[in-house]
């Protein structure tokens, strides 16, 4: 981990920083990104990263828990379940997280790349900080796993491992063609499919129990779509035999949720769409078109993925990040992206989006943050405000209150190092 306090910005939580101007500048954008310099940023992508770390580390506003209290409540169910994950099958705004942050990986690549050649930087240079960047990524995941455990937890399924994992290999693919690119994420895609369609599903009468999923579960698939069961497919059958290589407490059966370790090559397809994206927004097209041609590729993804799920051929699961749910995610954060580059680069309106801003130039640190210093700061706001200052909307509202002000503090903390231009990257 380094820290600079140089004007520089970081091009994502794994592409080193680079120098641009203050993020805050005022005035409309050119109707064209063509003519700006090569080495310059969007501050919609930081705006974007932003506001996908925001409402990462949002914990959801305890809006899940709340709506608990509310069972007769259309309003409260409906964002109770869209701020919490999919039990399986299917997709709430919560699960784009994940896909969100593994996009802006890939759509930054090619300015960090571009930056570092700029630089004179050889390709094994570049090559070498990409593996030990990788491999950091890996450690900090398994480190920030195991924070509350009493050993090391060797699990991989945490979204800096999936991008530590899978990160390598976007560099290299980066030096390929476009149409190298587009071969390999689709190829990706369908191997995996093939992977699991030839996986055989459960037997009849199969203790479902025994690996975690209670035996009433309403979510079950059925038809050819059971290939993708939870823990009983071909990513859970390999974390059997991988995740037990590694020295644990008790031998591993299976994850709660129904994470793998394999997500990480199906999400590495993510990341291919995000630098191909990245590409096409540092290309001379003009931003109309641009803009354009990532709503199409956008509309295009979100359909084929509902195609294969309603079709029966591949359903949507973000938690073993089904070639399906690629598609959809994709596609979904692809329309993202777009709606904020027209708001910021096309329309320049900026100003809005400074509180984005300063998150998205620190997604390492409020990341860290999130994972490590919850607690931390509720028991000190507890301390020094006293123990019912939560509950001061009422004990219903309490868990709202906790979030709020805990990523108020994150926040704060992440204004501080902007304004001393101290930036956290691997």
């Amino acid at each position: 981990m380094k820290t600079t306090e140089s004007v520089e910005r970081p091009a994502s939580a794994g592409n080193r920083a680079e120098p641009v101007e203050r993020p805050v500048s005022a005035g409309p954008q050119a109707s064209s990104i063509a003519s700006a310099r090569a080495t310059e940023r969007l501050v919609s992508l930081d705006a974007f990263r932003g506001a996908i770390m925001l409402l990462m580390a949002s914990s959801a506003f305890g809006v899940p828990q709340i709506a608990k209290n509310f069972p007769d409540s259309a309003v409260w169910k409906f964002f109770g379940y869209e701020v919490d994950h999919a039990p399986w099958a299917g997709c709430t705004l919560w699960d784009l997280i994940q896909p969100g942050f593994m996009f802006m990986v890939g759509v930054a690549l090619p300015w960090s790349v571009s930056n570092r050649q700029a630089r004179g930087e050889s390709f094994g240079r570049m090559f070498g900080h990409a593996v030990w960047r990788a491999l950091l990524l890996v450690l900090l995941a398994v480190f920030l796993t195991s924070a509350s455990s009493r050993q090391t937890e060797w699990i991989f399924t945490n979204v800096l491992a999936q991008i530590g994992l899978g990160y390598t290999f976007l560099f290299l693919l980066y030096f390929t063609k476009p149409r190298t690119q587009w071969l390999t994420a689709f190829g990706i895609l369908f191997a995996y499919w093939l992977a699991f369609a030839l996986h055989p599903v459960a037997p009849a009468g199969f203790d479902w129990k025994s690996v975690g999923v209670p035996g009433n579960w309403p979510h079950h698939l059925t038809g050819f779509a059971a290939h993708w069961e939870k823990n009983g497919n071909f990513a859970a059958t390999f974390d059997l035999w991988f995740l037990n290589l590694f020295p644990r407490e008790k031998p591993f059966s299976f994850n709660v949720g129904g994470y793998q370790t394999l997500n990480f090559i199906p999400s590495l397809a993510t990341m291919i769409f995000g630098m191909i994206a990245g590409r096409l927004l540092r290309s001379e097209v003009a931003l109309s078109g641009k803009l354009k041609r990532l709503v199409l590729a956008g509309l295009a993804g979100m359909g084929m993925g509902a195609i294969l799920h309603f079709a029966g051929l591949c359903p949507i699961v973000k938690r073993i990040w089904t070639p399906s749910w690629v598609l959809f995610s994709g596609g979904l954060v692809t329309l993202l992206l777009a709606a904020f580059v027209a708001v910021i680069e096309w329309r320049g309106w900026k100003r809005w989006a400074f509180p984005l801003v300063v998150a998205g130039l620190n997604p390492i640190t409020l990341y860290c943050m999130w994972q490590l210093m919850g607690g931390f700061v509720r028991n000190n706001v507890r301390i020094h405000f006293g123990q019912g200052v939560f509950e001061s909307f009422g004990a219903v509202y309490a868990p709202m209150l906790e979030r709020v002000t805990t990523l108020l503090v994150f926040w704060l903390i992440l204004f501080w190092m902007y304004r001393r231009r101290i930036f956290l990257r691997l």
